[in-house]
């Protein structure tokens, strides 16, 4: 990991609107519509595909289409749900779902490909799914991360969440090309064993969770895309260094090939957390960017100081997670590119992304 340099990350996000509020009589969105993935089927269409959150917290993915109006995002029209806790491994003894899913269309594989939490038995752990057209969604199963001796430590052994994967092969550690994820371990296992119970891999001194990046080599996932489940060479991408981070970060939505490298936008937390998954966490989540080396995409060239999005408006503010802004979402309309995120777990919004002249 490399400090940034002062090079600036030219970007800002504004406000678009609200595209997709909780249905009051469907009991599947009865603690809210939030956190959406996205892609075009082949006839151009554009989706969501939302988390819906049922009663008891059990969350499903669903399949809504992106109503657009003037060139740009006004609401969305619903066809139900593709992917719900089905498989044992997504359903633990007092909770169960697929949840936060982001999907990055990957042309090299003519796939979608879904990343997504499955909450099972042991809390929540990183899971991946393919699909041709955004409604049929094939399991490839959980991520398995390789022991990887100078870390000292089993990363399957952690809670694991905001996994995206890159559109395009990237180089790899070695210079071979890779198909690269970055993804966000926890450390504390306390609320598994009680106490405190944190357990950092050798070298890592802040115990806070960050963005890592691993890779399964190209020339495997072209053979066999579940070669996409078994990731490698483990990296430290970033850590939490400004307020709106002061608690931990996390990926947004998978990142974007622009001129100055990759630009990922990512979600920053500050606040107060509360022991174990406590929702009414006195947080504040807020949504930054970084842009990363598309020659070493371990590596950061920039990231903002200040948030490029905070919850401000009431929809942001009150929901079942107060102050949330989560972005899990990009997508261009036309020649302008749209950020979709969650609001205060509850809704959906949407947010122009501007590059700065």
């Amino acid at each position: 990991m490399t400090r940034p340099t002062t090079l600036d990350v030219p970007y800002r996000l504004t406000r678009a609107g609200i595209v997709m509020t909780p249905e009051p009589d469907e009991p599947l969105e009865a603690d809210g519509v939030l956190n959406p993935a996205s892609g075009r089927t082949p006839d151009g269409r554009l989706w969501l595909l939302p988390r819906l959150v049922a009663a008891g917290n059990e969350s499903r993915v669903g399949l809504a289409e992106v109503v657009v109006e003037d060139g740009r995002p006004v609401g969305v029209r619903r066809e139900g749900t593709v992917l719900a806790p089905d498989a044992g491994w997504e359903r633990g003894h007092d909770h169960a779902g697929v949840e936060d899913p982001r999907t990055t269309w990957v042309p090299t594989l003519g796939l979608h490909v879904m990343t997504y939490v499955a909450y099972g038995p042991f809390g929540p752990r990183p899971a991946l799914a393919v699909s041709d057209d955004l409604r049929s969604w094939r399991r490839l199963g959980p991520l398995h991360f390789e022991y990887q001796p100078d870390l000292d430590t089993d990363l399957n052994l952690f809670p694991n969440k905001d996994v995206v994967v890159f559109p395009e092969p990237v180089p790899g550690p070695d210079g071979a090309p890779a198909y690269a994820m970055l993804h966000r371990p926890m450390w504390d296992l306390g609320w598994i064993l009680g106490g405190d119970n944190t357990y950092l891999p050798a070298g890592i001194e802040d115990d806070r969770p960050g963005i890592w990046i691993s890779y399964a080599p190209a020339t495997a996932v072209e053979r066999d895309v579940s070669a996409l489940t078994h990731l490698g060479e483990h990296r430290l991408v970033a850590m939490s260094e400004f307020d709106f981070e002061a608690l931990k970060i996390g990926a947004g939505p998978p990142p974007i090939r622009v001129d100055e490298g990759w630009l990922l936008i990512h979600h920053g937390v500050s606040g107060e957390l509360a022991e174990g998954w406590d929702p009414q966490s006195r947080v504040n989540y807020a949504a930054g960017a970084m842009l990363l080396d598309p020659a070493d995409p371990a590596q950061v060239l920039a990231r903002t100081a200040e948030p490029l999005l905070a919850p401000e408006t009431a929809e942001e503010r009150n929901g079942l997670v107060p102050n949330v802004v989560f972005p899990t979402a990009i997508e261009r309309i036309g020649d302008q590119r749209y950020v979709f995120y969650g609001m205060a777990d509850s809704a959906i919004g949407v947010a122009r992304l501007d590059r700065i002249e």
